[in-house]
This record gives structure tokens, sequence and C-alpha cells, in this order.
């Protein structure tokens, strides 16, 4: 028979004080290792467009530092939808991560008819990285060069169009509420996505496009359009371009915050979700992720845990009033 198991006094007390710190700590001790296994990155779109370029660039960062894979996995559809439903149905253990744009977190919520997700109770959002002002563009016909002269032209023009991105985008938002504020009936043509709309814009069968500076580059560099107002704050790579704010426009919508963001199923262990949005913190002074983001046209680094769940939650009713205002039917 193999000898007894035998302790000394110290051996005992040092196991007891083990196991009552093991049970003291509950259930979240076992995530303290975090991360013991590689972390998997939902992303709701096609490789190569911004969002997916902000999964892989932070993705790369935090790798490095914690020093497991982060595996990033594009599930494509519904304007992130696709990628979220899967999220929500993903183990709370930091080991499943989403980066999504504002469509899946502020407008599919009030333009989707049988939505699987709410944001506010199935997720957490570690960190949101604000995208930048989106400039109004307006063709070189118009003539205008401030949101003043646009705003005159579309007075005189029996038929105004400016593109969008996608119905209740926020271009189609500001689009309505131009209209709104200055009695115009401007009518806002929808695309799937920015690089028709500026084709078009280019080739001067559009008035004028809101959409992101980097997309809209092209037609900034032939002349054929020309930036007038931004959306929520001056950008450096347009900085003599004032915002609509500054320009009298009055609307809550000039204002909103356009973001990619980070998010873990709800029931996540806190300790876990404030690791994950230190590293995305910490990854937005890094000389790589300020190129990247210099190169996209954003002035500003990704946020804190408390200030992205205050900017959420400021923000999300004032998308959904918006939204719902533009009278569209939920699909």
């Amino acid at each position: 028979m193999p000898a007894p198991l035998v302790f000394t006094r110290r051996q005992f007390m040092a196991a007891g004080a083990a196991t009552a710190a093991v049970a003291s700590a509950g259930p979240g001790f076992a995530n303290t290792a975090w991360p013991a296994k590689p972390i998997k990155m939902l992303v709701g779109f096609a490789a190569g467009g911004q969002t997916d370029l902000f999964a892989r660039t932070y993705g790369d960062y935090i790798s490095r530092q914690v020093g497991q894979t982060v595996v990033v996995e594009n599930k494509v559809g519904g304007g992130g939808a696709v990628s979220a439903v899967e999220l929500k149905r993903s183990a709370p253990d930091g080991y499943t991560a989403m980066i999504n744009n504002t469509t899946t977190y502020m407008t599919n919520p009030v333009t989707m008819k049988d939505i699987r997700y709410d944001v506010g109770k199935d997720f957490l959002i570690v960190s949101i990285m604000p995208t930048g002002s989106l400039p109004l563009i307006v063709s070189e016909k118009c003539g205008a060069k401030n949101l003043e002269e646009f705003i005159a032209y579309a007075r005189k023009t029996e038929k105004v169009n400016i593109g969008t991105y996608a119905a209740g985008s926020y271009a189609h938002i500001a689009i309505a509420e131009l209209n709104k504020q200055y009695g115009l009936k401007m009518v806002a043509v929808h695309y799937r996505g920015e690089a028709p709309m500026w084709t078009d814009l280019a080739g001067q069968t559009l008035d004028g496009g809101i959409g992101s500076y980097t997309a809209a580059l092209g037609v900034l560099q032939t002349g054929r359009g020309r930036a007038i107002a931004v959306s929520r704050r001056r950008i450096s790579v347009l900085p003599d371009v004032a915002t609509f704010h500054e320009q009298g426009a009055t609307s809550r919508a000039f204002g909103l915050t356009t973001f990619q963001a980070c998010a873990v199923p709800a029931a996540t262990p806190a300790e876990i979700v404030q690791k994950l949005s230190d590293l995305f913190v910490a990854a937005g002074k890094t000389d790589a992720i300020r190129e990247m983001l210099k190169n996209q046209a954003i002035d500003e680094a990704p946020m804190t845990l408390e200030a992205s769940q205050t900017l959420y939650r400021t923000e999300a009713p004032i998308w959904a009033e918006l939204i719902a205002g533009l009278g569209l039917e939920p699909m």
C-alpha cells in the first residue's frame, strides 16, 4: 500500500487558507488568468472594410499584449445582426467579443422588424471607437462653399438629390433634419455603400452626398465635389470646414457620434470587461493605431469603459427617436 499522506500543521493551515480564498473569490476567480486560450472577435461586415480593419488592427495589438491569438471571424449579414446574434449565444467568459459599427448598435434596433438581440440587455459595450465626423460634400455644379450657400441653392432648385450610404443611416437622418429646419424637400437617394454614391456625385448626377472622408477622397481631389460641413466636430484633414452646428443647423443629429465599438456578452465577469477595455484604450496610444486612425481621417482614440457606456446610454434614445421620425417600415 502507498504510505499515507501526512500534512504538517503549517501545510494544513496553508491549504485551508487557499481553499477559503477560492471560495471567497466566487465564480470570477477562475477568470483571473484570462486569457488562457485564443479570443474570437466577431465582425458583422466583410473583410476589407473599416469594421474589419479595426478588428484586425486592435486584435493584433491585444494578441501581442496578452500572448494569445485573436481570431477575427467575419459573420456578415443584416448590418451586423448575424454576428450580434452569435455573440448573444456565446458563453460570457471573455473568449468571444464583437466589433461592429453604429448600424449594429443604434440603427438595427429601430429598422429591423424581428431583431433577435437587445444591445442594452444582451451586451456590455467595452470600448467605443469614434470614427470621425462625416462631411456633406456637394457637387461642383452647385457652386456652394458653405451650408448657407447650399441651402440657398436647394431653395431655388426644383429637385435636389443627396446620396446616402443606406436608408436609416446617419446620412439619411441628416438630410431629413436639414429639410425640417430649412423647409426644404431634398430627396435622399439611398445606395448600398459609399462607392457608387461618390461615383454618381463625380458624374454630377447627384447634388451632394454624406459619407466618410476617406471614401470621398477621390471626389474631393478631382474638384468634382466640395466639403461644406461636417457632423459632430471639425476634423484635422478639413480644418476650415465648419460643423453643421457652427453654421446654424440646430438638430441633435449633428452632435451624434458615429463609431466602431467592441462588445461582449452581458454576463462577462467585470474584471475581464475592464481589462479588455483597458487594452483598447492602451492600443489607441500606440504609433500603429494612431497611424491607422490618421489614414481613416479619425482624430479620436478609443473611449474608456465608463465613457463608452455613458455615451451609449445618452445617444441611443436620440438615434431611436430620429430614425423613427424617418417613417421607415421595419424590414
